[in-house]
């Protein structure tokens, strides 16, 4: 059977053994779970095979999808032709799973797709380049740190599971790849507004070579005793609560 090309920056996992750890992270108590990116099936094969699972499959690649359909037939009435980016999540039977080996070139935004749906996504489990998953599950104060690190974490506990070769992959990438575990936490709001927190945690992370005090010039903040340790900082250096803190301080103009 001829195997889908690689599209969007997708490398098609081909080790069952991996397939089959990647699976075994799923929590005992899941029943819809979605795979974002289905690509040859090697995960799908595995989510359609446990009865009690109701598995939905996003792919958009038609010869992913032709693929999918001569290799699984029964996999029709799982398969949703639509972007994950786009589609209405809402439609989705709720709470969901996501699980994938995800695109690289899209990896990213399918966070920030998770972040806007967190609420009705208690766990992820995916691949993701190792240098982008492990930045994802950086701590405060690693160079690693990041504007997503700061805002998943927020709403999520991550932990990295475990490093990939790339010779398990068809096309081999140049790079490894790194599996993480996603798991929401019990922070249903920030302790601030969170729309502005965003902004906070973006304006600092544009400028991480600078001091939290000059990085956050715009934002007013004022220099009290409590926050003039933090401003002495670079963003990578806080954690998440201490980023609150300084949002609830924020004036912005």
């Amino acid at each position: 059977m001829v195997r889908p090309k690689k599209y969007l920056g997708q490398h098609f996992l081909q080790d069952e053994n991996i397939a089959r750890k990647i699976i075994g992270f799923l929590p005992a108590n899941a029943t819809n779970i979605v795979e974002v990116g289905a690509g040859t099936g090697v995960l799908s094969k595995y989510l359609l095979e446990n009865p009690s699972l109701n598995p939905f499959f996003f792919e958009i690649d038609n010869e992913s999808i032709e693929f999918l359909r001569r290799k699984f037939p029964h996999i029709s009435d799982h398969l949703i032709e639509a972007d994950f980016l786009k589609f209405d999540l809402s439609l989705l039977p709720s709470p969901f799973v996501v699980i994938g080996n995800f695109p690289y070139n899209i990896s990213s935004q399918i966070l920030f797709r998770v972040l806007e749906y967190r609420n009705a996504i208690p766990e992820v489990i995916g691949m993701f380049q190792k240098e982008v998953a492990e930045r994802i599950a950086s701590s405060p104060g690693s160079k690693k740190n990041g504007i997503l690190s700061v805002l998943l974490q927020s709403y999520y506990h991550i932990e990295y599971l475990f490093t990939v070769n790339e010779t398990v992959f068809y096309p081999p990438p140049k790079v490894k790849s790194g599996v993480i575990r996603l798991r929401r936490n019990d922070t249903e709001k920030l302790d601030c507004d969170e729309d502005l927190f965003v902004r906070v945690v973006k304006t600092a992370f544009n400028q991480r070579r600078k001091t939290l005090k000059n990085s956050l010039k715009s934002f007013n903040l004022s220099e009290s005793s409590i926050l003039k340790d933090l401003l002495g900082k670079r963003a990578e250096q806080l954690s998440v609560s201490e980023f609150v803190q300084l949002t609830k301080s924020a004036k912005p103009d």
